[in-house]
């Protein structure tokens, strides 16, 4: 089974006299469920990050504070963030914790 992403806004910042958004908060977690029943085991991996941003309300097209919704915040951070490659590193991140390669402990 292939890893599901789940893509959040997880803040935003704005200047209080325009209602523009100058910084999102956005955070995306991968996850992927192996086997099935008692013996399921589930990997998790996450990214979090930031795109900044400088809002003209002069601007066609500006949408203020509190006329938005998740979708458009989402659609500027998916303009800014490689989606692709943000992905591609967290399925590569699952793909470690299931395939390790060193452990760490002690013999005795």
């Amino acid at each position: 089974m292939a890893a599901t992403f789940n893509w959040s806004i997880a803040n935003t910042e704005r200047y209080l006299d325009t209602g523009g958004v100058f910084v999102v908060h956005w955070r995306v977690t991968a996850e992927e469920t192996v086997g099935t029943g008692d013996d399921a085991v589930t990997y998790t991996a996450s990214a979090y990050g930031t795109c900044g941003f400088t809002p003209d309300p002069s601007a066609d097209g500006f949408i203020s504070y509190d006329s938005l919704t998740e979708e458009v915040v989402m659609g500027w951070v998916h303009a800014e963030v490689d989606q692709d490659a943000t992905e591609a590193a967290l399925t590569a991140n699952i793909e470690a914790q299931k395939n390790p390669v060193s452990a760490d402990g002690m013999p005795w």
